[in-house]
């Protein structure tokens, strides 16, 4: 059966020598080019796995396990890279939505530039027994931040350092943080940008703003460059996944969802009544 294994989703994480411009978006490492079918079937490949682990987890959760972990997938990426259809096509149609936390972040509000940049999302970090998505996220105040020269250029510095030791401290704590970066060509954000601008029911999720920022592109590369490069670490490594193709980007998250999930060791709580005795009860009752 076709699959993109963990071990080919992990070549993609970012190391000491990754060079974004070395990364085709239309590729798909680990399965064959232009194969609808294994495809569809690398697509499927993990959904009971993942289903049962994110219940094993959730469970755990719920009975109170101080150790139980949780999970934060962090999706960065262009505009019209995807992120949404990940969290609905990957996130939304295999995991029990009740054990998910789901953020999407924009320009910080007022009440959110009088703080660090950090504290933002500390509120929407998962609980154990959680997993949380971030669409979006933190990364906006190295990468838009950057571009756009919002901060200045050492508070920018500073930020890389404070992520890192961020992160370390969510690894401490038993949260696996899985990073995406879901990388498009300039061509096929043109054609996404096409579709939103001709089709009335995708206008809701266009901004002429996109357009300016396209003109930015060879910058955001270069922020991204960096980012990548100066937070990617055993403790939360970044993944810059091909994305013109959407479907083998949604495929190679989920492969490190269940990575992730099974890094955790979980195993269902134990039962804090007998149940001998509850189906005696049940049989008399």
């Amino acid at each position: 059966m076709a699959k993109v294994t963990v071990e080919e989703a992990r070549k993609l994480a970012v190391g000491p020598s990754f060079q974004i411009a070395d990364v085709d978006p239309a590729s798909t490492p680990g399965l064959p080019s232009g194969d609808a079918a294994a495809l569809d079937e690398a697509f499927s490949h993990y959904d009971a796995k993942l289903e049962e682990l994110q219940e094993c987890l959730y469970a755990n959760g719920r009975a109170g396990g101080g150790d139980t972990g949780s999970v934060l997938l962090v999706l960065q990426g262009m505009d019209t890279s995807g992120k949404g259809g990940i969290i609905k096509h990957a996130i939304g149609s295999v995991m029990d939505i009740q054990g998910v936390h789901v953020k999407a972040f924009g320009r910080p509000t007022e009440e959110e530039a009088q703080h660090d940049f950090l504290w933002r999302v500390e509120s929407h970090l998962p609980q154990p027994g959680q997993v949380s998505v971030f669409d979006r996220s933190y990364y906006e105040d190295v990468l838009v931040q950057r571009v756009k020269q919002m901060a200045p250029p050492e508070e920018i510095e500073r930020r890389y350092g404070a992520i890192v030791d961020f992160e370390k401290q969510l690894a401490a704590r038993g949260t696996g943080v899985v990073k995406v970066m879901a990388h498009i060509s300039r061509d096929f954000q043109k054609e996404n940008l096409r579709e939103r601008i001709e089709n009335p029911s995708k206008h809701w999720k266009y901004d002429p703003g996109d357009i300016d920022d396209r003109a930015l592109w060879s910058q955001y590369m270069a922020a991204y460059q960096v980012a990548l490069t100066r937070t990617s670490t055993s403790d939360a490594p970044w993944y810059c996944v091909p994305s013109d193709n959407k479907k083998y980007c949604r495929t190679v998250v989920k492969t490190l969802l269940y990575d992730a999930l099974s890094s955790l060791g979980l195993t269902w709580p134990e039962a804090d009544f007998d149940p001998t005795e509850e189906l005696r009860r049940l049989e008399r009752s």
